[in-house]
């Protein structure tokens, strides 16, 4: 554990972390037995702020370079490429005692479930709870801090290397003044919630965050988001499928992006195309030439047997875009759900999801109207209710 004791925050800043009775010189944890320790207080703490900084741009996992708390009194900055044993850490992220503070906090759940196998709960998405409070819809860390304490943040650091060790002093006064605030902020927007009755909403969403990292994504479905994948026939999605399944396990195993190995819409050209010998390989746009060397066989042997399944293996036509007559309905729905915004002084956006919107439409074509699942918990009484009101007056 070291006290930066040089660090160069500015005057300014300074003042503003001695306002709210923080320190102005984070703490560099490094070692097992000082994280060990610091778990064991926090754990006493009703909340603590985390934060994540990490690198991704070359990789399939997000790699953590450093992670950052904010316990109210102080910011430590804990060096993952140092410590040794996360067990303590991970236990403390699982201790339904202390909320979790975090801000956007997507990226940063599977930072955790990659470094530690655990997702922080229970969780208090900042960003969440600033639209139900009316700072607008996906304010960043810097905004909200400067609509809540008056206070400007630079983010000239948002890019650079994480994993480079020592990191600079910009880099470090970027990833404590992160956390520096969150506590503050929580208390402000915890009490504001609580004043407008949307605390439990708040809650609620966060924990389905929490629930939706959990189960997370094993990439099985992501055939069914390439772009224009309904174009494709039964077949040519089992082309698609297999071939979108074999990507995703090669760059899971090998720890690198999917357009590595191959872009959507290779797949989708290959689904279609569907070519037998590997020279052909090289006239598809986006294929890259060392996957041509080292898997060529491998594709053609995917698309090979994908063709010679049966028919009834192959999986079900996607659905097409909405055509104008549902669109008609989706504008009908939006404009309802603006009117209950309005009147609750929210975005639109935090009520219901374009997704939504457009599954509720398909459930009407299909013959009966059903919500969506996340519009059956407080949402139903709120917006659901009204839009099915809304629906069967079409």
């Amino acid at each position: 554990m070291t006290i930066i004791n040089s660090f160069d925050f500015s005057e300014k800043t300074t003042r503003s972390l001695e306002a709210i009775n923080l320190s102005a010189e984070p703490i560099w944890i490094d070692d097992d037995a000082s994280l060990a320790d610091l778990c064991t207080r926090w754990s006493q703490q009703a909340a603590i702020a985390v934060d994540t900084e990490f690198m991704r741009s070359h990789t399939f996992y997000p790699h953590a370079g450093l992670i950052q708390v904010g316990d109210g009194r102080a910011c430590y900055l804990i060096d993952p490429l140092a410590i040794k044993d996360f067990a303590p850490f991970a236990t403390l992220m699982s201790d339904e005692r202390v909320t979790k503070i975090l801000h956007s906090s997507s990226e940063d759940l599977e930072v955790f479930r990659f470094l530690l196998g655990v997702i922080p709960s229970p969780l208090f998405d900042t960003q969440v709870a600033a639209a139900f409070a009316g700072f607008g819809f996906s304010i960043g860390y810097a905004g909200l801090v400067n609509a809540t304490l008056s206070i400007e943040l630079s983010k000239g650091e948002t890019r650079s290397d994480w994993m480079q060790r020592p990191l600079s002093q910009s880099q470090l006064h970027y990833a404590a003044l992160d956390v520096a605030y969150m506590p503050v902020i929580y208390g402000k927007l915890v009490q504001i919630l609580r004043d407008h009755g949307r605390l439990t909403w708040v809650q609620d969403d966060c924990a389905d965050l929490v629930r939706q990292a959990k189960v997370g994504s094993d990439g099985s479905d992501h055939w069914t988001k390439v772009k224009s994948a309904w174009k494709l026939s039964r077949q040519e999605l089992a082309i698609l499928k297999q071939l979108s399944d074999w990507r995703e396990q090669e760059a899971r195993d090998r720890d690198i992006p999917r357009n590595r190995i191959m872009k959507d819409a290779t797949l989708f050209e290959l689904a279609q195309r569907k070519p037998e010998r590997t020279h052909q390989l090289s006239r598809f746009e986006g294929m890259p030439p060392r996957t041509q060397r080292t898997d060529g066989e491998t594709i053609l042997e995917i698309i090979e047997i994908a063709r010679a399944s049966d028919e009834s293996l192959f999986p079900t036509s996607l659905p097409a875009p909405l055509v104008p007559a549902q669109n008609a309905y989706m504008k009908v729905f939006k404009h309802r759900m603006r009117e209950i915004a309005e009147t609750l002084d929210l975005p639109p956006e935090v009520l219901v999801r374009k997704k939504e919107y457009e599954a509720f439409v398909r459930s009407g074509m299909a013959g009966k109207w059903e919500l969506p699942q996340r519009l059956l918990g407080w949402r139903k009484q709120v917006v659901g209710e009204a839009l099915l009101s809304e629906a069967e007056n079409l």
